[in-house]
């Protein structure tokens, strides 16, 4: 029922006719406010519908689009939901990045596409939302926002006739991770205090993955960090030129143990390590951290050969990590006459280093081999030497950089090999570069470290 005021309110009418034989002469009635009850059912309708649509989501981006569809067209025309991916690293009252998950009108031409990038400046309402913490609602006369809901020199992202706007900041442990925005347009009745308290119960569904999402954003930050700080520049060293990368994974799921390290010994020697640590997470990147900085400390400890110094460091991990398992490639460049250069080399579970001539010529040194540290109780790590021809390259690499799933490692060796002696020619890091775009994908799932070392020419 329509009410003097302009709003509506339900009522029960039950009423039953007055007879005098076939004529009805006059009707009794009750008239009862049975807008709570309405209220309810309707909320436990849309909670249950709501828990359906969510039932098997996990990722933010899904369940948010899923409640958006929930709250169009039950308690709003239009609804827009968006996720905040730098809400952890953003100042208030700065600009605000968005990414738009959902745009769901509830009639009209569809809404504009999701998982799109949306600039709010600090100026916007939305920006005010999230800094606050708290809803911004505002009702005014249809096509009449006020000026502080649609800053000028915006596009406008109301519909001509809207009457009511909701913005609604989806927080989680302090910090908000999604907005929501639900109109109402025309002479359906306004957004209230009831319509915002269902859409806030609705959107708690999103609180588990969201706070997921932000626990996963802390841990890669921290992660990210740590293996940046060990992302160190080669040394300068006569005679040879050294070139490092690291990529990390595409997938936002994913934090490697890759490492890579370079630097030379009391002898003049240089050394050239890359390695990677079962699992992809923070704990994998700490201990990539220590095993790394292990590694060197072996190395620097005694001159001895690299399949001794990988036993060591087996034994270290075996007794200091217990459930860690890792590969390693441990390349150490020596002079063993003027003029002369030669490598030592070790491999434990890890691809085998590439060798490219200055011709072109690649090939893989396939001896040195040993199994990965971490597993065996009684470790043996051989040693193997090859020399190195004057402007030869020398390519150390985690498997990132060859491994895709559903293809044998074969071809991703093959392919590497042909990509290294198509690019043998080109300066060294070039040649990285090159390798990188030619062998990574964009959906590449593994974090991906090398080296590579180039001899100049005699």
């Amino acid at each position: 029922m329509r009410l003097v005021t302009g709003g509506y309110r339900h009522f029960a009418v039950d009423a039953a006719p007055v007879r005098d034989g076939d004529r009805v002469i006059e009707w009794i009635g009750t008239c009862r406010d049975v807008e709570q009850e309405w209220q309810d059912a309707r909320r436990e309708k849309l909670l249950a519908r709501a828990t359906a649509v969510t039932a098997d989501t996990a990722r933010p981006d899904e369940m948010l689009a899923a409640l958006t569809a929930v709250i169009v067209p039950e308690l709003a025309d239009s609804c827009t939901s968006y996720l905040l991916p730098q809400a952890l690293h953003r100042t208030p009252g700065t600009a605000l990045a968005a990414e738009r998950v959902a745009a769901v009108p509830r009639q009209g031409p569809p809404g504009p596409p999701p998982h799109q990038a949306e600039h709010l400046g600090p100026d916007s309402a939305l920006v005010r939302a999230a800094d606050r913490r708290r809803p911004v609602h505002a009702v005014f006369r249809p096509g009449s926002p006020p000026p502080d809901i649609t800053p000028t020199g915006t596009e406008p992202w109301l519909a001509p006739d809207a009457n009511s706007v909701v913005l609604l900041p989806v927080v989680v442990d302090g910090t908000t991770a999604a907005l929501v925005v639900a109109c109402v347009n025309g002479d359906r009745p306004p957004l209230g205090a009831s319509e915002i308290s269902l859409l806030q119960t609705l959107l708690e569904r999103a609180h588990t993955p969201l706070r997921n999402a932000l626990e996963y954003q802390r841990t890669r930050q921290v992660a990210l960090a740590l293996q940046h700080s060990l992302l160190t520049e080669p040394p300068d060293v006569p005679g040879l030129g050294i070139a490092v990368r690291y990529r990390p994974s595409s997938s936002a799921a994913e934090v490697g143990g890759d490492w890579y390290d370079s630097f030379v010994l009391r002898d003049d020697a240089a050394v050239l390590t890359v390695g990677d640590v079962a699992g992809h997470d923070l704990p994998a990147a700490v201990t990539m951290s220590q095993l790394r900085n292990m590694l060197r400390g072996l190395a620097l400890d005694r001159e001895e050969p690299t399949g001794e110094i990988l036993r060591r460091l087996d034994a270290s991990v075996q007794t200091l990590y217990q459930e860690c398992t890792a590969t390693c490639v441990l390349a150490r460049i020596e002079r063993p006459a003027p003029g002369l250069l030669q490598l030592q080399y070790s491999a434990a579970g890890h691809p085998p280093p590439l060798l490219v001539e200055a011709d072109g010529t690649a090939h893989f040194l396939d001896e040195g081999r040993s199994p990965m540290l971490g597993l065996l109780p009684d470790p043996r790590h051989s040693t193997a030497v090859h020399p190195l021809p004057p402007g030869s390259t020398l390519l150390l690499y985690t498997d990132g950089l060859v491994e895709r799933r559903n293809e044998d490692l074969t071809d991703g060796l093959d392919r590497l090999r042909r990509h290294a002696s198509t690019a043998a020619r080109r300066p060294l890091e070039s040649f990285c570069d090159e390798l990188l775009a030619g062998m990574l994908t964009a959906d590449n799932d593994d974090d991906t470290a090398l080296v590579a070392l180039r001899l100049s020419v005699a």
